[in-house]
């Protein structure tokens, strides 16, 4: 495989054939207590290590060395139905199964140096999806819209290097670099026109590559029982080369621009034994609007999308049922980003999050945490225009439902040293 520095992030953005079951092409699921509260409070609550995925200043809480590792297993389920031309004319099928389950590991660590300044590191996904809807490809229709239908098989890990500084008992800030990294495949081809033996291949990429993004974060310690953290992660405009065909010719780079996102959160400790926690978070997916390749061709829009920004809001709470035992749950409501220009290729709808948790702490220092999460979106139809059925003279709009749900399960580690 000819691997150049491509951007699987920009690729999946562009061309992706399912999605992540967050807003756009998101994961959440970066550990196992923030699945079990549906990440309400997440940016400031500090129970583990893992809080540096969303906030880089809320290390200065810890006075000791902290470590998290998890694994959360996401058993998606993303269906894509009744695909036709507009009107029912030429019918392309059903794919009950279009997207694959996947495996999301992550690991935190943060370090005191003194009583004002931490550092910490930390490994995990914000991107990624695998499916596959190649088989309407193969439905003996007189034309096939090859251009709309494929595989897709992205993995990406987030890298991040962060630093906290106290300036007083109730202020905080952080700072931190995302190193981003991400691989897969990505195929478009398929017999245009039926029973003509000929595959034609419009796209077929295997690549991976690199992306610089970072993060800045602040807290707020009102007392020992209420606190507020807030952070703000910017993600790069992608300028990646690599080998990138599209309709037989060979570009040289793909640009995309990738959303912003600013989160606020609380937590409150009404009781020893009770806590609410809660976050809002909005992403600028308005500045995804098309992605651009560029070099031995006239610069060319691969595909407008013109998404909107999207918010989530999500409540929580914890119950300490004793020394041994914590109990949480949550729920989270996650606007959708498309707007007027719909696509098969990324089937998004609002999605409602149930969640539950729980931590068993095996001693003051160590604990296992397990996360399970119900994430329900909704029966939307998609209109798509094709270009290969323009290309035939035939009614260019495809019409398809989609609908994408998905289970949680996480469990994690920590440990304080």
């Amino acid at each position: 495989m000819d691997k150049r520095k491509l951007s699987l992030v920009a690729i999946s953005a562009s061309l992706l054939t399912g999605q992540s079951l967050a807003a756009g092409f998101q994961l959440n699921s970066q550990s196992a207590t923030g699945i079990g509260r549906a990440f309400s409070g997440d940016a400031v609550i500090a129970d583990n290590a893992s809080v540096l995925s969303r906030n880089p200043a809320a290390m200065a809480m810890f006075d000791r060395k902290a470590l998290s590792l998890g694994l959360t297993y996401a058993d998606v389920d993303v269906t894509i139905k009744d695909v036709s031309a507009l009107g029912g004319t030429i019918q392309y099928g059903s794919e009950p199964d279009a997207a694959d389950n996947k495996v999301i590991p992550n690991i935190y660590y943060i370090h005191p140096i003194n009583d004002a300044f931490a550092v910490g590191v930390g490994a995990f996904s914000n991107f990624g999806t695998g499916t596959d809807i190649s088989s309407l490809n193969n439905s003996g229709a007189p034309i096939t819209p090859v251009d709309l239908l494929g595989e897709t098989e992205i993995i990406t890990s987030n890298f991040n290097a962060s630093v906290s500084y106290r300036i007083n008992q109730q202020f905080s800030i952080g700072a931190g670099v995302d190193f981003i990294y991400g691989e897969g495949k990505l195929k478009r081809q398929g017999e245009i026109q039926g029973g003509s033996g000929v595959q034609s291949t419009l796209v077929d990429v295997e690549a991976d590559g690199w992306a610089l993004g970072g993060i800045l974060g602040a807290t707020y310690e009102i007392n020992d029982k209420n606190r507020l953290g807030m952070s703000y992660r910017f993600s790069p405009t992608f300028k990646a080369d690599g080998n990138v065909e599209v309709g037989g010719a060979k570009f040289e780079e793909i640009h995309i621009p990738l959303p912003n996102i600013f989160q606020i959160a609380g937590y409150h400790e009404l009781s020893p034994s009770w806590a609410v926690h809660y976050t809002a978070q909005h992403t600028s997916w308005g500045d995804f609007e098309h992605i651009t390749v560029t070099g031995n061709y006239p610069d060319t829009t691969v595909k407008s999308y013109q998404w909107k920004n999207s918010w989530l809001f999500s409540v929580g709470g914890t119950y300490t049922i004793n020394q041994n035992w914590t109990a949480r749950a949550g729920y989270m409501h996650d606007k959708g980003v498309v707007d007027e220009i719909s696509s098969l290729s990324i089937p998004d709808s609002d999605r409602n999050w149930y969640t539950a948790g729980a931590s068993y702490h095996i001693n003051k220092n160590s604990s296992i945490d397990f996360g399970l999460a119900f994430v329900r979106g909704k029966d939307v139809e998609v209109l798509e225009d094709s270009a290969v059925l323009a290309g035939a003279s035939l009614p260019n709009t495809v019409v398809g439902h989609t609908r994408s749900d998905a289970i949680y399960y996480s469990m994690q580690y920590s440990h304080l040293f």
